[in-house]
């Protein structure tokens, strides 16, 4: 490698050395490779069309014959041919300095980002290109790019290293404009339908709004210890609270937990709160929210994910988390009236493992869904009802108190969203509270803690209110057909590569 760069480095200083600057300040560029791909594709084969242009991009393959040469240059949009002869090269300048023909056959290399200035010119073979009239180095390249035949094939690497990735995998620039149109529509639904978008703190003095480890951190001039936000729930609900019907935020949430193809600990995700409404209301907004970005995106609501045919366009299965445990492990939990030893004798014997901190009918109806359900879930369904133990937020259902009003929407096997009825009423909600704190003490580090100040807003009166939660990165996963979720984030937690001697 140091081989190739010093090679490199030497053609920089032989530009210094002619009087050019091989790192240039900047480039008027007139237009983009896409767009001039587009309009004039229309020529026939070996016509010009007289229009002035000036573009910059990375110099991804270069051919040389003789006094002819042919380079493909990447902009953001795309690709584009740059047709260069030596006659007109070099016979097509000012009094000014210029560099020449050979100048271009002997210092650009392969990843070097140039600027060009020409006409338009369809070749006798019928590809669109760029007829050169002059060229500037704008940034050289001293390391070498990834071989263009078998691409970037080391995954981490990938990953590791990003700006490679997205140079030589196209599909990857692409996933990445589809993750920022995605965003940019699901702010605009929510702003078309009278949503406000509220910033939250990432620095909190309490973690809560989710079950989850936080990441810690310490202020200084405070002494006090804070943590990474582990959702926005309550900040938002805080608003509502103070007056506001409709609030959301889409940003990034902070969790201490595994990583795996559907985690990192640094994500994205959208909540949404609506004041005067309840679970069911949020069922039909996530329907119509998800619909209406996947018709945007992909131009159907049905697509392939990773050899799985999925249909948004028909409609989304609802059905209560007991009923769907006994739809697929015929284990049917409100047979057992309450007795949980009966239960797990049952379940045991459907050859599930039981955990040791599973102590309750509730606890154990979730572990058999998760262990058993979840991943059978290919199209969109409604799972709801969940059982009060494992969900503190949401709002006791209101005819069976061992329920809470909540659902989660699983696709292709995963959650992509979270719902509740918010629960409002502030003694229960303490002594909710009051029991995670319990078992946070206990040691469960993913357990709530009591945070007075929400208890606070809450004995000042919250309306009933519906909020939901959806995880951007999965639902980008599903619409780009990416099958791990670090290849819709750009910058993945990674282990590092290389560490500090801090010996």
């Amino acid at each position: 490698m140091s081989e190739f760069r010093e090679a490199r480095l030497s053609k920089a200083n032989a530009l210094i050395g002619k009087g050019f600057e091989p790192y240039l300040g900047s480039f008027d560029v007139t237009h983009s490779s896409k767009y001039l791909v587009e309009k004039y594709s229309f020529l026939g084969e070996g016509e010009e069309y007289d229009l002035h242009v000036s573009i910059a991009g990375r110099v991804l393959t270069k051919r040389i014959m003789g006094k002819i040469a042919f380079f493909t240059i990447s902009d953001q949009e795309g690709l584009i041919q740059l047709y260069l002869d030596k006659l007109i090269i070099d016979n097509n300048h000012s009094s000014q300095k210029f560099l020449s023909f050979l100048d271009l056959k002997d210092l650009v290399d392969i990843g070097d980002w140039i600027g060009v200035q020409g006409t338009i010119k369809k070749t006798n073979k019928g590809e669109l290109s760029i007829k050169v009239t002059q060229w500037e180095m704008l940034s050289k390249s001293l390391q070498p790019l990834p071989d263009k035949w078998h691409g970037l094939t080391d995954i981490e690497k990938r990953y590791r290293q990003r700006y490679l990735d997205l140079i030589v995998n196209p599909q990857s620039k692409n996933v990445f404009k589809t993750r920022a149109t995605c965003i940019s529509l699901i702010r605009r639904w929510l702003d078309d339908n009278g949503f406000l978008e509220i910033e939250t703190p990432i620095l909190q003095s309490e973690a809560g709004g989710a079950e989850a480890r936080p990441f810690v951190t310490h202020h200084n001039t405070l002494d006090i210890p804070l943590y990474l936000r582990i959702a926005t729930e309550l900040h938002l609900k805080r608003m509502v609270v103070g007056g506001f019907e409709r609030v959301y935020e889409l940003g990034r949430i902070f969790r201490n937990e595994g990583i795996s193809t559907k985690h990192n600990p640094e994500f994205t995700s959208v909540e949404i709160y609506q004041a005067y409404s309840n679970y069911l209301d949020m069922m039909n907004m996530t329907e119509e929210l998800i619909n209406n970005i996947v018709l945007s995106i992909c131009n159907s609501l049905d697509i392939n994910y990773q050899g799985q045919e999925i249909s948004f366009s028909n409609s989304w299965e609802r059905i209560t988390m007991k009923d769907v445990v006994k739809k697929y492990t015929d284990i049917d939990f409100d047979a057992f009236n309450g007795d949980f030893n009966c239960a797990k004798t049952a379940v045991e014997a459907n050859n599930i493992e039981i955990p040791p901190q599973i102590d309750s009918l509730g606890k154990l109806l979730n572990e058999v869904f998760e262990q058993k359900v979840e991943a059978l879930l290919i199209q969109p369904t409604f799972v709801f009802d969940y059982p009060v133990e494992i969900s503190p937020l949401a709002r006791r259902h209101a005819t069976d108190k061992s329920l809470v009003e909540r659902f989660e929407l699983f696709i292709a096997g995963r959650e992509i969203a979270n719902a509740f009825s918010e629960l409002i009423d502030p003694v229960d909600q303490r002594e909710r509270l009051e029991m995670q704190q319990s078992l946070r003490e206990a040691g469960d580090l993913e357990a709530h803690s009591v945070d007075e100040d929400f208890l606070n807003a809450l004995e000042i009166g919250m309306p009933p209110t519906g909020g939901l939660g959806i995880g951007i990165d999965r639902l980008i996963m599903l619409i780009t057909d990416s099958p791990s979720i670090r290849d819709v984030i750009p910058f993945p937690l990674l282990k590092p590569e290389f560490t500090l001697n801090k010996s």
